[in-house]
């Protein structure tokens, strides 16, 4: 007898805005971002920031329904280089936002920015607009691996960007660092994060470079570094940014207390967000037809942009067709951990019943197998991975793949 989905409830609820455009498509970038037109005369990769915002709009309309009387918790601007629009534009958007769904009270609003796409002026403008949370792309001080990462700012530049965010106000930013770099050493590694940490910024995301397909490095790989010097540079990073007062509570994210990333946290929570934009995701729970719904936005800015109605109102698929669909029930517990266990501490036990809508048991199928290896926590308070299990994720997520 096939299994029921029981009562969903609805979790919080955040907002991705996706902006597409960059100044130049780095190597390594598999995101939906386009290189923008640098005479503006191409219309493809221009910046249409009117039109674009205008679509954002009727884009966030369409999906009011989905909202189901919950108020914006965080947003999310990124890209592509979210910092390419204007300080009026990104109001704009915010000032929609607020306008057709809400805003809880302490909202996050984050917003991407690189070092050479900014001057204090727009920073100054952002934070005037509202956005409270800046998360700035370095992904390295050293000069060499900025020219083999595509990188259009120097390291003093990208220094000089926090120093710029600090007078404008803002006193909660995230700097994105990447390890694992083409010939890069152990010293190397920790030299960045050194230097990141010499800037005292609230959060750090510190990620391992991977080679995508459809990317220039997939067509042409660099030379990276090994497994086990990876291994000792993750481990000799971790302990460095623990004692300088950084916790590990996600893969790639380290903070102050109190200071976690509360937007990726819902992500990983298995939270909901409405994503707009030329190839935003987003995901949201229907309690009433007992559905979780993924959806994404159609990808090129060009076809995103050309998407146009007769009626006042777009319907939620209208700009993401043929891409919405609901999550098939057995692949709910997957779907699931995937984000859960990306946490340290994971979510607490009951997380699961309320937003899959499915009994606690469908995790203990499989459970006692892994814990007996030591990759899992006891299933008493919290769905989490071990301290030993962490490293393993994939091979933790394989036994949920297989599952009949």
């Amino acid at each position: 007898m096939p299994e029921s989905r029981g009562t969903l409830q609805l979790p919080p609820l955040s907002l991705y805005v996706h902006i597409p455009w960059c100044v130049r498509k780095c190597p390594y970038c598999d995101f939906n971002s386009h290189q923008a037109a640098q005479d503006h005369t191409d219309t493809e990769y221009a910046l249409p920031q009117a039109d674009y915002v205008a679509q954002l709009r009727r884009d966030l309309v369409s999906q009011l329904p989905w909202v189901q009387g919950r108020k914006l918790q965080s947003i999310f601007f990124g890209g592509g280089t979210p910092s390419l629009f204007s300080p009026e534009a990104i109001g704009q958007i915010l000032e929609m936002a607020e306008e057709l769904v809400g805003f809880a009270k302490g909202i996050e609003i984050t917003l991407e920015a690189n070092p050479g796409t900014f001057e204090q002026a727009k920073f100054t403008g952002y934070r005037a607009v509202g956005v409270n949370r800046l998360s700035i792309g370095v992904q390295s001080f050293n000069s060499t691996q900025l020219y083999n990462l595509g990188r259009i700012h120097s390291g003093d530049e990208a220094a000089g960007a926090l120093e710029m965010a600090r007078r404008a106000g803002f006193d909660n930013i995230n700097l994105d660092l990447m390890h694992g770099l083409p010939e890069q050493t152990e010293a190397e590694a920790l030299e960045d994060l050194r230097r990141a940490v010499s800037l005292a910024p609230e959060h750090i995301s510190w990620y391992q470079l991977t080679i995508e397909p459809n990317t220039a490095f997939y067509s042409a790989p660099p030379c990276t570094p090994g497994s086990q010097l990876i291994a000792s540079m993750q481990g000799s990073g971790r302990e460095l940014l623990a004692s300088e007062g950084y916790f590990r509570y996600e893969v790639s994210a380290y903070s102050g207390r109190g200071l976690e990333s509360r937007h990726n946290l819902n992500y990983w929570s298995f939270g909901d967000y409405l994503g707009i934009g030329a190839g935003a995701h987003g995901k949201v729970t229907l309690p009433r037809e007992r559905q979780v719904v993924r959806s994404r936005r159609t990808r090129t800015p060009r076809d995103y942009l050309s998407i146009s109605s007769t009626k006042d109102e777009l319907l939620p698929w209208e700009l993401a067709a043929p891409h919405v669909d609901a999550v098939e029930l057995q692949d709910l517990p997957l779907e699931f951990l995937m984000n859960a266990l990306r946490l340290v501490d994971g979510v607490s036990l009951d997380t699961f019943a309320r937003y899959t809508g499915l009994p606690l048991e469908r995790l203990q199928r499989q459970w006692p197998t892994l814990e007996a290896m030591e990759l899992v926590q006891p299933l008493e308070q919290r769905i989490a991975a071990s301290a030993f299990g962490f490293n393993y994720l994939d091979e933790i997520l394989q036994c949920f793949l297989e599952q009949p």
